[in-house]
């Protein structure tokens, strides 16, 4: 898909990887982007149409599908990340929290869009996942659970709007140079590396993506006897 002419709704788009996602798609010919956020006034992209979108909130969420029933792309970009490893004392509200906003969020968006994708001919998701999902560190053990499922999760909606004709792509960054990675002491792809390289990989039809060497390698090693994820990090 070329997104020049199209109709897409981010979410997260406020700041960060969603707000350059805004940014670019403008700037590649989008016909109209909705910027979608909880609070509508943090939304400050010339040129795209604010929508106020909790994706937890299944009311919020249909919502924002009845206003926007001419979406072709959506990217589900929003999510969450919070320190917690999985033995600490807050690790299964912290889990929750993760599902309902990473995981359970993602389902809720894509299944009230895909009739309107369906309506439009099809359409493409782009769901913003994370080299995490196939590998657990002892600082994000909830976060990693979580982008984890929702790796599966984009799998299985794939073959699920197949017959519609609606593209799935997951998209595997490492971690990227925004506020929600600013205690991270490594290595960082700017966002806006991050969505070029994104809006290439779906004008080539690419089903999956990962974006640095980083990721790439913890990719390739996931059939091996001692695959990535095996090792102490």
């Amino acid at each position: 898909m070329n997104v020049r002419g199209k109709v897409v709704l981010v979410t997260g788009a406020n700041r960060g990887l969603g707000k350059a996602f805004v940014s670019a798609l403008l700037e590649s010919g989008a016909a109209k982007v909705y910027a979608a956020a909880r609070d509508v006034t943090k939304l400050d992209i010339p040129g795209a149409e604010a929508v106020e979108l909790d994706i937890t909130d299944l009311a919020s969420v249909q919502s924002a599908a009845q206003k926007c029933s001419d979406v072709e792309l959506l990217v589900n970009n929003a999510g969450y990340m919070h320190s917690s490893p999985l033995l600490s004392e807050s690790s299964v509200d912290s889990l929750r929290q993760h599902f309902e906003i990473n995981t359970i969020g993602t389902l809720l968006m894509s299944r009230a869009f895909a009739p309107v994708l369906r309506n439009q001919g099809g359409g493409a998701i782009i769901n913003i996942v994370s080299v995490l999902s196939w590998l657990n560190i002892p600082e994000s053990g909830a976060y990693s659970a979580s982008k984890a499922a929702q790796w599966s999760l984009t799998n299985g909606l794939r073959n699920e709007l197949l017959e519609q004709k609606t593209f799935v792509m997951a998209v595997h960054p490492g971690y990227i140079d925004t506020d929600m990675a600013a205690g991270v002491d490594t290595p960082k792809t700017s966002p806006q590396a991050v969505v070029q390289a994104t809006l290439n990989a779906l004008s080539e039809g690419k089903k999956e993506v990962t974006l640095d060497d980083a990721g790439r390698w913890v990719k390739s090693t996931l059939s091996d006897a001692e695959a990535a994820y095996l090792s102490p990090l």
